[in-house]
Order: structure tokens, then sequence, then C-alpha cells
């Protein structure tokens, strides 16, 4: 029997020790959405992970890699060259440019500056792209499973989020039916969100699927939002397919984007945001009216990061490679766990024989293994039962959590 994500259960009782060291007053002052929204099990997972002494956490989507030195040094002569002022809130051109600049060399494609917003992460990214299409009682279909805080971010638009699921097959792994997500279309339906490469499953929307998709929200006058952040993390190939290979300049369509995973950025809250040249206005207003953009300095990193970033994404790639063989190895010779292999991102994504409340297993894992995971009902409807793991680890820490796991999932 499958644990309901919504329910009160044993394994998340004791989550309730922050509750404990406040008071609450009987009438929350303030907005009604915030008290609606959903609880999100894989962040109160990861704060009760967090109490444990010794804990190894591959709960999180970040490598274990810092920034490298030409990015840091990038920033750190910006601020001794005095730019540490306000910058234009779409970011300063330099960084707009060499943006510009990547999606011609990596992508062939030519994006001009007025397209390109740099923000504050690219949650931030996301977070413009929903304001700026969604209105209260909207609906957005979202291809999941999908990273917990995009659906926080719909919820807080007031908007309605209709789910359509990839679909698993045993031997197979994950896919969409594209006719299920354009059965999901009604006349209320505002968006489409589309996270390629997937977190967490790591499926990777074909080029053949991505065009037409693109076509028939065109004909219908439906936003895209895609979120492209892993299109580098690809195992197959430089880049996955991208929605902007087949967009006309004025479509309907916001692509977003990160330095956080490619370039081990994620500490410095970097992203950036792709649409059409009348979004430049309504875009900067609202960044103008939340942080006015992000820092003038880290802006100069960035622009380090894409002009000389090519060898440290091939390196880190590789290793991450290497990381997901051994994955795939043990989890074979462990007899129990089922996982299709990812074709991007760095996230092991699998099930156990025997286990399906993910909750009370990654509480298990915690408890008895001082490993901390990622439970897969975070991620939506369809996905209890599983488990994400980060592998964007060394070698010795990748093998030092597997050996964590199998304490808790003895192998057959």
């Amino acid at each position: 029997m499958q644990v309901n994500c919504t329910m009160t259960t044993p394994a998340l009782n004791v989550l309730k020790y922050e509750d404990q060291k406040m008071k609450t007053p009987k009438e929350m002052p303030f907005r009604s959405v915030l008290s609606a929204l959903s609880p999100n099990q894989g962040a109160e997972m990861l704060r009760y992970g967090w109490t444990k002494p010794g804990i190894l956490s591959l709960a999180q989507g970040e490598g274990s890699v810092a920034t490298p030195d030409f990015i840091a040094d990038a920033a750190y002569k910006a601020m001794k060259d005095g730019k540490t002022f306000y910058a234009p809130v779409p970011g300063v051109l330099e960084l707009r440019q060499e943006i510009s600049n990547y999606y011609s060399t990596v992508f062939g494609l030519n994006i001009p500056t007025n397209h390109i917003f740099a923000t504050g992460s690219g949650t931030t990214a996301m977070h413009l792209a929903l304001t700026a299409v969604l209105d209260e009682g909207d609906e957005i279909i979202a291809v999941t499973p999908i990273w917990k805080n995009l659906l926080g971010a719909i919820e807080l638009t007031q908007a309605v989020t209709v789910q359509v699921p990839l679909e698993y097959k045993e031997n197979q792994g994950w896919d969409l039916d594209i006719n299920k997500l354009f059965d999901a279309v009604t006349s209320k339906t505002k968006a489409m969100l589309i996270v390629t490469p997937s977190n967490p499953t790591g499926w990777v929307m074909s080029a053949n699927d991505v065009k037409t998709v693109l076509e028939f929200a065109r004909e219908r006058g439906i936003w895209i939002i895609a979120d492209e952040v892993y299109s580098r993390l690809s195992f197959t190939e430089k880049r996955t397919p991208s929605f902007l290979d087949y967009a006309e300049p004025e479509d309907r369509l916001f692509v977003v984007n990160s330095f956080s995973k490619s370039y081990a950025m994620t500490g410095w809250r970097l992203g950036w945001l792709v649409g059409p040249s009348y979004a430049e206005g309504p875009i900067r207003d609202l960044a103008l009216y939340d942080n006015m953009g992000p820092p003038t300095y880290a802006q100069y990193g960035a622009v380090a990061a894409l002009r000389h970033g090519e060898p440290f994404i091939a390196q880190q790639v590789a290793g991450w490679k290497s990381n997901l063989d051994m994955v795939m190895d043990r989890f074979e010779k462990n007899g129990r766990i089922e996982m299709p292999r990812p074709n991007a991102t760095f996230y092991a994504f699998f099930r156990v024989d025997g286990e399906p409340d993910d909750l009370g297993l990654v509480k298990r894992l915690i408890d008895e293994g001082n490993l901390s995971l990622a439970p897969g009902c975070a991620f939506g409807k369809v996905c209890e039962g599983w488990l994400r793991m980060c592998f964007a680890v060394s070698p010795e820490k990748m093998s030092d959590a597997l050996d964590r796991l199998e304490k808790v999932v003895k192998p057959r």
C-alpha cells in the first residue's frame, strides 16, 4: 500500500521539532495563499537529516566541487574594479551579450540581447515567467515528476496546476505521451510547464516532440515555459534539444536557465530567462519590484563562466558519468533496486522492491544509514515509492553513499 503524501505519517511526526520552538498566533496575519501551500516533504526530510551528526546528504541538486577559480577571480576583479553599483535591471550588457554568444556557439542560434534577461537564479527566472503569464484561476499544465519548488511557485500565483505525468515502463524508462499532454488542454489553459531534461527522472524530450508541442501551443496561443537548466548535463550529446531550436522570434515562449548546475555556482544565485522581445518591459518591471536583478560584480563571474567554461563542463560530465556507471553497477548487484539509466542530469531516480513508502524509507536511511535522500512523492503524484539521489560528488563520497544505502536496503 502506498502512502499518500498529503497524509500525516509517523515518518513526519518527528519533523515537528521546529514547531515546538516557536509560538504561532491563533490567526496568522499573512496572505491566505501562504497557508494553502501544499506541504514540501522533500524539504522537511532534508531539514530532518541535517539534525543528525555525520549525515551524508545527497538529497539536494548540487555537486561537491567548488566554483572554479576563473569564475571567482572574474567576480573578484569586478569588485576591485568598482563594479559594485546598481546595474540595469535586465542585466549588464556584457552578460546579456555573452549569453547571446553562448547560444550562437553551443546551440547555433541567433538570440538578440533584447530577448535575454539576467536573473538572480534560475528559480527567480521561473518566478518571473510564471508571474508574467498567470492570473488567478488560469490553468497551467505541468509535466511531472517535477521539482516541488516549481509547483509551489505556481501556487503562489493562485493558478491551477494540471499534472500530466510521464509514464514509466519497465526496461524502457520514462516517456511522455504528448497526446495526453494535448488532451489536458481546456479553455482555461494559459501555459504549459515542461522541464527537459527532467529533474528527477533524467528524461529528455525528443527534438520531434519539442517541435510538435511548440507548434501545437503556437496555434492555440498557449505559453510554453521550458526549464532547460540541465540542458548541458547530457551523457550522450553536447546539449539536449531546446524549444529555442524551433521557436519563432515572437512565440509565446519563456526558456529558463541557470549557472548553478553546469558551472558549480549554486550559491551564486544566477540564472537567465529567454523570451520574446515584447516581454522585455513586463519582465523588467517585475524584476524592478522584486530584487532589481542580480549583483553587478557576480554578473562578471557569469560572463567568465560562459566564455571559458566549456572544458570545466566536459570534465564535470565525465566525472558524473563515471559515478553513474558505479551506481548502475551497484544497483544491479543489489538485486532489489530498479532504476532506468538516465540520459541526462546528475540524479539517480530509483525504487526498491518491497518498499512502497518512500517517506518511511527516506527516514530509515537517515536514522539507520546516516544517508539523506529525497522522497519521490515530493516530485508529484506518480512518484510515490521512488527516491532521488544526487551523484554529482567525488567517487569516494559516491562509494560511501552506496555503502550506507545498503546498510538499510540489504542486497538480495
